[in-house]
């Protein structure tokens, strides 16, 4: 997964509440996470620990 913060839909409205943020800042690039680091802020998502990833990308038209 590649989290490209200046293609989400729903940037400065949900980033105070987004795992990205709180454990980097808003990255000046995105930031890619293999499916062990997506496993693990799922984990501490789900226990309260760290907020959801609140990426919401643009769809393409086909």
């Amino acid at each position: 997964m590649i989290i490209d913060c200046d293609s989400c839909e729903v940037r400065g409205l949900a980033c105070g509440d987004c795992v990205v943020t709180v454990l980097l800042g808003v990255p000046p690039v995105g930031v890619e996470l293999d499916a062990a680091e997506q496993a693990a802020i799922s984990a501490l998502a789900d226990q309260g620990l760290v907020p959801p990833l609140r990426l919401v990308t643009r769809s393409v038209a086909s």
